[in-house]
């Protein structure tokens, strides 16, 4: 095998470019996903059988097809459907966005579950209104037992983040590919994404594990 990493080394800089995007992409998409699953996991565990309907169906679909087809069919299916063309950019912040809110509000819904039902007992004998005992008191200490998990989460959105290459994204994916079809070394400059995408989750996990720590030491 002759590998030559020399004939991509002026492009490397154009490739990293796309560290920005993936994470800009990814980070929103985060967002949205764990202020959605929030909102799925309260709706799971209510009394509304509609909302319980509701957010079991969404995650099911959400889980149990590709992201990939999901990202086509915002980014494809839209204009179609409504009229309107949906930027790739969005597309895929949307697309993200919106699976990782159903794989995160299973994660909620366990961290909630877990929490010493007393607790809540404690809060309802007192008079404290549902919504405030559910932002002060039940859903901090969730968040905090399953911090390892929404890292986990964040990892595997980070990684998967590849896939936005298929509709045009600029992302490290895309760049490397452009640079292995003007150099003619496609096996260089994919494994230099790999490698990428390897530093980045690496330092994600560090990250994860200090955040973990110092929320250790509060207890």
């Amino acid at each position: 095998m002759n590998l030559d990493f020399t004939q991509i080394t002026s492009s490397i800089p154009y490739i990293l470019q796309g560290i920005g995007v993936t994470l800009k992409i990814v980070g929103i998409a985060a967002l949205i996903g764990f202020f959605l699953g929030t909102l799925l996991a309260i709706c799971k565990i209510g009394k509304v059988k509609a909302l319980i309907w509701f957010a079991d169906i969404y995650t099911s679909i959400f889980r149990g097809t590709p992201l990939i087809l999901q990202l086509l069919i915002i980014y494809y299916g839209t204009p179609q459907l409504l009229g309107i063309q949906v930027e790739a950019y969005i597309a895929a912040i949307l697309a993200f966005g919106l699976n990782s809110g159903a794989y995160i509000s299973e994660i909620i819904r366990a961290g909630i579950l877990a929490v010493d039902r007393g607790q809540q007992e404690a809060s309802m004998a007192l008079g404290v209104p549902y919504s405030k005992m559910m932002k002060d008191i039940i859903l901090p200490q969730a968040v905090k037992n399953i911090l390892p998990a929404l890292v986990n989460e964040f990892i595997t959105l980070t990684k998967e983040s590849a896939i936005v290459t298929v509709i045009g994204i600029m992302d490290i994916m895309r760049r490397s590919y452009i640079v292995g079809g003007n150099t003619y070394r496609y096996f260089e400059s994919l494994l230099f994404a790999g490698f990428v995408y390897y530093i980045m989750v690496v330092v994600l996990t560090m990250l994860g594990k200090l955040i973990e720590k110092r929320m250790s030491r509060s207890d």
